[in-house]
C-alpha cells in the first residue's frame, strides 16, 4: 500500500497528489470526486479519521465507508465513517480496533484461569 501526505500532514493510502512539473492536482480516492454533497476538498483531510484507523488496524478485511456530514454553517463538513468486515460479514463498531474475529490476541495478552 502506497501512503502520501495529505494537506493536513497525515499519512493516507487513499489520498492522492500529483505535483509533477507544476501540476497540482490532488483527490481522496475513498470519496467520489464528483461534484455534490460527496464532493472532496483538503479541508476534509483536517477531521479525517481514516489515517488514525490505518495506522492503528492493517486488516485487508476491513472496508470503509465515507459519509461527508455538515454538523452547522460555522463548522463546516466532516468526514463519518463506517466499517465493514469481509471475513466476518459483519458491521465493525470500532474500526481501529476491528471486529475481534480476523486477528485474536495471543493467548500471552490473556489473563490465566483463577484456581480456588
Amino acid at each position: 500500500m502506497l501512503f502520501m501526505r495529505t494537506p493536513a500532514g497525515k499519512e493516507c493510502s487513499y489520498f492522492y497528489g500529483d505535483y509533477y512539473r507544476g501540476r497540482e492536482f490532488e483527490e481522496c480516492r475513498l470519496i467520489d470526486g464528483g461534484n455534490g454533497p460527496r464532493h472532496w476538498t483538503p479541508d476534509l483531510c483536517n477531521t479525517c479519521p481514516v489515517p488514525g484507523i490505518q495506522a492503528a488496524n492493517a486488516c485487508p478485511h476491513l472496508v470503509l465507508h465515507p459519509q461527508i456530514v455538515k454538523k452547522f454553517v460555522l463548522f463546516g463538513r466532516r468526514v463519518n465513517i463506517s466499517a465493514y468486515c469481509t471475513k466476518s460479514n459483519s458491521d465493525v463498531a470500532e474500526p481501529k480496533v476491528g471486529c475481534g474475529q480476523c486477528h485474536p490476541l495471543p493467548s500471552v495478552f490473556s489473563l490465566p484461569d483463577e484456581e480456588p
